[in-house]
């Protein structure tokens, strides 16, 4: 039996009606946000809330680049997870490499590398993540 990398996180999703196109199949744009419920649990999992960042850091981390491979459908109702992991991390941004599997067989249906940017608050210029969100993802 084989175990779980415990350096991938992984986040439970469901595919709800409002995910599928009409031909019955999840929509592409919705792997995109799958990705991104499971990159925002991965921070919480690390001890930071998205709106405590933005409030007492006065910084957000915003999407600069997403790349997609789809590989097959997910469907109404099917049981997935998505997983998190970090591929390179920078001074101001994170790579992440993020892949959305069919629960029932760990089968790979969407692969994702995204682009995460700090940015500050009132500029919306890259800034440096602050040194205590950076410990927190060793």
């Amino acid at each position: 039996m084989t175990h779980p990398d415990p350096s991938v996180f992984r986040w439970p999703v469901r595919v709800y009606y409002e995910d599928t196109d009409a031909g019955g199949v999840v929509y592409h744009a919705r792997y995109l946000n799958f990705c991104e419920r499971a990159r925002t649990e991965w921070l919480r999992a690390r001890g930071w809330e998205q709106d405590a960042l933005r409030d007492q850091q006065k910084v957000v981390f915003v999407v600069a680049r997403a790349s997609l491979e789809y590989r097959r459908p997910a469907r109404f109702n099917d049981a997935l997870t998505v997983t998190c992991e970090v591929e390179r991390l920078r001074s101001a941004a994170i790579d992440f490499t993020q892949r959305v599997e069919h629960s029932a067989d760990s089968s790979v249906l969407c692969e994702v590398s995204v682009r995460v940017v700090c940015v500050d608050t009132q500029t919306f210029r890259p800034k440096p993540i602050p040194e205590p969100i950076l410990e927190s993802f060793a």
